[in-house]
């Protein structure tokens, strides 16, 4: 099977003003393996969702996630990793709190980071996700 995109766009659509033309894709699944966009606050129409508010952030993020993996024919119950970016360590619990509902079960590995700034200063958070369709499901 060849790599499948899915929700191919162009960055020049979401960062206007900034002087970029990447074509990319929300999700790309080769073979059994899925891997999703760092998602944030940005639904997947281009709306911001929770200016201000990172757990509202990161229930976007997962409502987008899960629409995205089930598109590429997965689901929740795959992800292997997830890596958390946070701009303040503040939104840390608030943020998990979300992620850890939305993967209660599940048990991926997890890597968390504090970084300086994301793609928008309205970003908080925003959250990155490996998945992997078992054998059996594939």
């Amino acid at each position: 099977m060849a790599h499948q995109r899915f929700r191919r766009y162009n960055t020049k659509d979401i960062y206007a003003g900034q002087a970029l033309d990447n074509d990319l894709a929300m999700a790309v699944r080769a073979g059994n393996r899925i891997w999703l966009r760092g998602q944030t606050g940005l639904d997947l129409d281009g709306n911001f969702i929770g200016v201000g508010d990172a757990a509202a952030q990161a229930e976007n993020a997962m409502h987008c996630v899960q629409v995205l993996l089930e598109e590429a024919g997965s689901e929740l119950s795959h992800i292997v990793k997830t890596t958390i970016y946070l701009t303040d360590q503040a939104d840390r619990e608030a943020v998990y709190g979300v992620v850890g509902r939305w993967l209660k079960g599940v048990f991926p590995c997890q890597t968390g980071l504090i970084v300086a700034g994301l793609a928008k200063p309205e970003m908080l958070m925003e959250i990155d996700i490996e998945a992997v369709i078992p054998d059996d499901e594939a």
